[in-house]
């Protein structure tokens, strides 16, 4: 085999010979869809708390309606906000973190 053949033959400036692109937009998808399972059993689990569980149903899909703000244009394949995805993931995962200790604690009272 020559070295003309081992190149891919869409090689050029700038372009993305692999499925990169794609890999990356499957990710914010995936990591979409687990903030929602999570803000759903969160949400499930606040329903038989009351006043706190129903703030905290609220905050959780407030957080989960955050992460899809932030992560969508990611996730369609198109450039989202660089530096800005990653903290508000972060944030996210704090909070419901948060929100589950706040349902652990008015479950105790």
């Amino acid at each position: 085999m020559s070295p003309e053949q081992s190149e891919p033959e869409h090689r050029g400036p700038g372009r993305d010979v692999g499925l990169a692109a794609e890999r990356t937009r499957l990710a914010w998808r995936r990591t979409v869809l687990a903030v929602g399972v999570v803000a759903v059993l969160t949400a499930r689990l606040a329903v038989s708390n009351g006043t706190v569980g129903a703030l905290v149903a609220v905050l959780a899909g407030l957080g989960w309606l955050g992460v899809l703000a932030m992560t969508f244009p990611r996730s369609s394949g198109r450039r989202g906000r660089p530096g800005r995805t990653l903290p508000v993931i972060a944030l996210a995962t704090v909070g419901f973190a948060g929100l589950g200790l706040l349902l652990v604690l008015a479950s105790v009272h």
